[in-house]
């Protein structure tokens, strides 16, 4: 699939004139069942929506995950399955083995490629992955791939797919961070910002540096706490804070404003 416009991207031109929301994967159902309800709420700005059953698919199916994913996708959100590449030390077969059992399992309509590497090095085999996965999901009427690096790639993995993850960390960080050149050369939609510890009164903030900085979905939380946490630990505690709501979900929801669900 090409990876250069609005269209390619799978979002709407609505989507990419504002901003929206990118959720990176909420706790288990089963520990936050408001969260997964409140994604179906009508009109929420929402790009896309991160399953993440056991840092992965998991060993079977799960009942609970199958049925939140299923109210998600009948709700017209898109449904990424979690595929942790571990900065470019996952062998290729396991990734390859989860990206199958998401599709199988739970219909995901693309991926979120977390810890994805950031050097030029590592492209040819992030290229490899990511070609291989595109040809999973056209039998599937899917295809949406996010490459989580974290930071600014060499500007080449812009080319294998949809959204690239420029930011992911603490507020403390993003307020004072710059943005790549490169970016410049392509539209915000092709970008993602996660930013957690943002606090109410510096929302607004926020929002203008995501603006300022080409991003066209983000997710901002006020929730603390170490992203890289084990995902069978705490989930919707202090270990990963993007496993539930900021406590300001409804006010960024309406600043945003309505949108229409992919």
């Amino acid at each position: 699939m090409p990876h250069l416009t609005s269209m390619d991207t799978g979002l709407s031109a609505t989507g990419a004139e504002r901003l929206g929301f990118g959720v990176p994967g909420y706790a288990h159902p089963l520990l936050a069942p408001v969260e997964w309800a409140e994604l179906t709420r009508p009109g929420t700005p929402l790009h896309w929506a991160v399953l993440n059953v056991a840092d992965g698919p998991g060993a079977r199916p799960d009942p609970h995950c199958l049925e939140a994913a299923g109210k998600l996708r009948n709700a017209g959100v898109r449904v990424l399955g979690h595929l942790d590449l571990c900065h470019g030390s996952r062998p290729f077969g396991e990734i390859v083995s989860d990206a199958h059992r998401f599709l199988d399992w739970y219909k995901v309509d693309g991926y979120l490629l977390d810890r994805c590497p950031t050097d030029r090095a590592d492209l040819p085999a992030v290229r490899r992955t990511t070609a291989t996965l595109e040809v999973i999901l056209e039998h599937a009427d899917g295809g949406h791939l996010v490459l989580g690096h974290g930071s600014h790639p060499h500007h080449r993995y812009a080319e294998i797919a949809d959204q690239l993850v420029t930011f992911s960390g603490p507020w403390a960080e993003y307020r004072w961070s710059q943005v790549a050149e490169w970016t410049a050369d392509h539209p915000p939609e092709r970008f993602v910002h996660l930013v957690h510890g943002v606090p109410r009164t510096h929302l607004d903030e926020a929002m203008r540096i995501a603006r300022w900085q080409g991003a066209g979905t983000i997710f901002f939380t006020d929730r603390t706490g170490d992203r890289t946490g084990s995902p069978e630990g705490d989930r919707i505690g202090q270990t990963n804070p993007f496993a539930a709501l900021p406590g300001y979900w409804d006010e960024i929801v309406s600043q945003i404003g309505p949108g229409v669900s992919e």
